[in-house]
C-alpha cells in the first residue's frame, strides 16, 4: 500500500513531456508510480481537473537570515516552492568574525532592504565558518528544503577585515585564503558561490559593497577552487561597464572550474540592445563548450509602492515626510484630512530629499506614466492606458490627485506598481524572449528580500497564471515548458538530481494545482518579523496541496504544521 495516491490528475512531470492523465503514487518519501492506475494508498487525493507537478525549485532567494529562525519561509512556500536557494548577489552571513556581524547586517539591509533590527533580533550567530553556518541551518526543523551558497562579500571581509570594507585589492595571501575557504564551504555542502559588481548594491551607509571592484585574479582563483572541489555554481551580478572584460574573466572561470557560471540578466530601457549583446556573449561561450548561462526573471523587476512601503510617490514631499513615521493608522487618518491632502498635493519633490537619492527614486516622484494600479488581482503586464497618468486624464484630474486618492482609499493597503526593468512598450516580449532562450535559467524571485518594496516570491505562480493561462498581450507559453523551467531546469542546474521530475525513485515533492482557480492577490504589508519588522507578502488561491518529501505541508492554502524540509548539501 502506498502512503499517498494522487488520483486522476493531469500529470505535468517537469521534463517537458506532454501532459498525461493518471495517478501519482508516493511511498516512503519518494515517487513510486507516475501514470496509469496506482494501487491503494493510505491517503487518496482526488485530482480530477487538477494539475499534478513537481514542487518548484526556486534558485534565487535571500532567506539567509530568515532561514535561521523561520521554518516556513513564506511567501515562497505558499506559492508551491519545495526547494529554495539563498546566498545570492554576494551577500550573506558566513563566514563571519564577531566584530563584523554588525557590518554584515548593514550590508544586507542596504543591498536587500531587510530591516537591520529584524536581523539583529533574529540572528543567533551560533556559527563562524561557513560549515558552521550550514550545521546551524541543518539543526532547525523546517517546512521546505533549502540550499545555501557562499557569498563573496562576507568571505572577503572574513579574509581581509577592514581592508575589504574599504574595497582594497586583495593580496596573494588574501586570495589564497578565500580560495581555501571556498573549497572548504563547497565540500561542506555549499551549493554555489555568488558575487556582485554593481553600483546599485550599497551598504546602509551608502558605500559600495566589499567585492565591487575585486580584481579578476581574485574571482578566477575562487573559480579554480570550485574546480578542485568539483561542486557548485558560480553566480554574478554586474553592471557590465566593460562587456569584453567581464566576459573575459567569466569565460576563464567557466574554463578553469568546469562548473556552471551564470549572471543576472534584465532589460535596460536606456540600452535596449544590451540584453541581446549579453546573450550573444553567452552563445559564443557555449559555442566554445563553456558552461555560461544567464539567469532571468519571469516578469518585470518592479517596485510595489504604498503608504507603508519603503518608497512612495509622495515620500519626497516635505509634508508627507513629516508624518511618514507615525503609526500606520494614525498616518492614514492624517492623510485623509482634506487640509493635509491639499498641502501634500500643493508641494513638489523636495530638493533636500532629492539630493540624497538615486535617479530611480526621483522617477518614482514624477513618472506617473510608469505607475499602474495593482488592484485586487495584480497585472504584471499592464497596458499603457492603465497607467496612473492615463487613468487620471480619463478622470479629469491630475496624476498626483488620482494616485493620492487611490492610495488613501479603502483600508489604506492599496498599492501601485512601478516596473523598473523588462517592461518595454507596454508588454513583456523581452521577458518571453529571455525565458525561451535555451541558455537561460529562471530565477530572481528574491524571496525574503526587499521587504518594504518588492514582492516577487510569487514568480512561479505568475509563470502559470499569467504566461500559460491568462496572457493577452502576446503569445502564451506552453504549460509543459513553463513547468520544466521551474522544476527540472533549475534543479539540474544546481545538481539537485533527486528532484524536479515526477519519476519513480525521485524525491516526492509535488504540487496539486487548481489551474483554473489559480488566483494571485495583490501584495500586502504585514509586521510579523522579529522586533515587529515589516514585510510584503502575497497570498494565493489554487494550490490544493503541496507535498515535500512525501508529506503534505500545505492543503488548500493552510499550513499543516509538518516539518519534512532539510538542508540540501552539494554532492556534485
Amino acid at each position: 500500500m502506498h502512503d499517498i495516491v494522487i488520483r486522476g490528475g493531469t500529470i505535468v512531470d517537469g521534463t517537458g513531456a506532454p501532459a498525461v492523465q493518471g495517478d501519482v503514487a508516493l511511498s516512503g518519501g519518494t515517487i513510486a508510480q507516475v501514470g496509469g492506475k496506482a494501487g491503494p494508498g493510505r491517503r487518496e487525493v482526488k485530482a480530477d481537473g487538477r494539475l499534478v507537478t513537481p514542487g518548484w525549485v526556486d534558485v534565487h532567494t535571500h532567506y539567509d537570515g530568515q532561514a535561521t529562525w523561520d521554518p516556513v519561509l513564506a511567501p515562497s512556500s505558499w506559492h508551491g516552492a519545495t526547494t529554495v536557494v539563498f546566498g545570492n548577489c554576494g551577500v550573506g552571513f558566513a563566514p563571519v568574525r564577531p566584530r563584523h556581524q554588525k557590518a554584515l547586517i548593514e550590508l544586507m539591509e542596504g543591498v536587500e532592504d531587510i530591516p537591520g533590527i529584524v536581523l539583529s533580533e533574529g540572528l543567533k550567530w551560533d556559527w563562524e565558518s561557513f560549515p558552521d553556518y550550514l550545521d546551524a541551518l541543518a539543526r532547525l526543523p523546517r517546512t521546505i528544503d533549502i540550499g545555501a551558497q557562499l557569498a563573496h562579500h562576507p568571505l572577503r571581509v572574513y579574509a581581509m577585515g577592514e581592508r575589504a570594507i574599504a574595497r582594497e585589492n586583495a593580496t596573494a595571501e588574501d586570495i589564497e585564503t578565500m580560495a581555501r575557504l571556498t573549497e572548504e564551504a563547497l565540500k561542506a555542502g555549499a551549493v554555489g558561490f555568488t558575487t556582485s559588481r554593481t553600483d546599485q548594491h550599497k551598504t546602509l551607509a551608502g558605500d559600495l559593497v566589499p567585492g565591487r571592484y575585486a580584481e579578476h585574479e581574485e574571482l578566477i582563483a575562487i573559480g579554480k577552487a570550485m574546480g578542485r572541489a568539483g561542486r557548485g555554481t558560480f553566480g554574478m551580478l554586474s553592471d557590465f561597464e566593460d562587456e569584453a572584460a567581464e566576459f573575459g574573466w567569466l569565460r576563464q572561470v567557466a574554463k578553469d572550474s568546469g562548473r556552471p557560471v551564470w549572471f543576472l540578466l534584465t532589460d535596460r530601457s536606456y540600452d535596449p540592445e544590451r540584453y541581446r549583446r549579453l546573450m550573444d556573449g553567452v552563445r559564443a561561450a557555449r559555442a566554445d563548450n563553456l558552461p555560461l548561462y544567464a539567469q532571468v526573471a519571469g516578469r518585470p523587476v518592479g517596485l510595489t509602492l504604498g503608504l507603508n512601503t519603503s518608497l512612495n510617490p509622495f515620500a519626497l514631499r516635505e509634508a508627507f515626510a513629516d508624518i511618514s513615521r507615525l503609526p500606520p493608522a494614525e498616518m492614514l487618518a492624517k492623510l485623509r484630512d482634506p487640509a493635509m491632502r491639499r498641502l501634500i498635493l500643493s508641494q513638489e519633490a523636495s530638493p533636500r530629499l532629492l539630493e540624497v537619492l538615486p535617479p530611480l527614486s526621483r522617477q518614482i516622484a514624477t513618472r506617473w506614466d510608469r505607475m499602474y494600479l495593482l488592484g485586487e488581482t495584480p497585472d504584471y503586464e499592464p497596458a499603457p492606458e492603465r497607467s496612473v497618468d492615463a487613468m487620471a486624464a480619463a478622470a479629469g484630474v491630475t496624476p498626483a490627485e488620482y494616485c493620492y486618492d487611490y492610495l488613501v482609499g479603502g483600508d489604506g493597503q492599496r498599492m501601485v506598481y512601478f516596473p523598473v526593468t523588462n517592461y518595454v512598450h507596454g508588454d513583456l516580449e523581452v521577458v518571453r524572449e529571455m525565458i525561451e532562450d535555451p541558455h537561460t535559467i529562471l530565477g530572481l524571485s528574491d524571496g525574503g528580500a526587499h521587504c518594504g518594496v518588492i514582492c516577487d516570491a510569487s514568480l512561479n505562480t505568475t509563470m502559470l497564471a499569467h504566461w500559460v493561462r491568462d496572457r493577452t498581450r502576446g503569445p502564451r507559453l506552453p504549460l509543459e515548458f513553463a513547468v520544466r523551467r521551474m522544476t527540472s531546469s533549475t534543479a539540474d542546474f544546481y545538481g539537485f538530481h533527486d528532484r524536479g521530475r515526477l519519476q519513480p525513485g525521485k524525491k516526492a515533492d509535488v504540487n496539486v494545482i487548481d489551474f483554473d482557480g489559480l488566483h494571485l492577490y495583490s501584495p500586502k504589508m504585514i509586521f510579523d518579523l522579529p522586533a515587529g519588522g515589516r514585510r510584503l507578502v502575497q497570498e494565493v488561491d489554487g494550490y490544493d496541496m503541496t507535498i515535500c518529501s512525501g508529506v503534505p505541508i500545505f492543503e488548500k492554502g493552510e499550513e499543516t504544521g509538518a516539518r519534512p524540509g532539510k538542508l540540501v548539501r552539494s554532492t556534485a
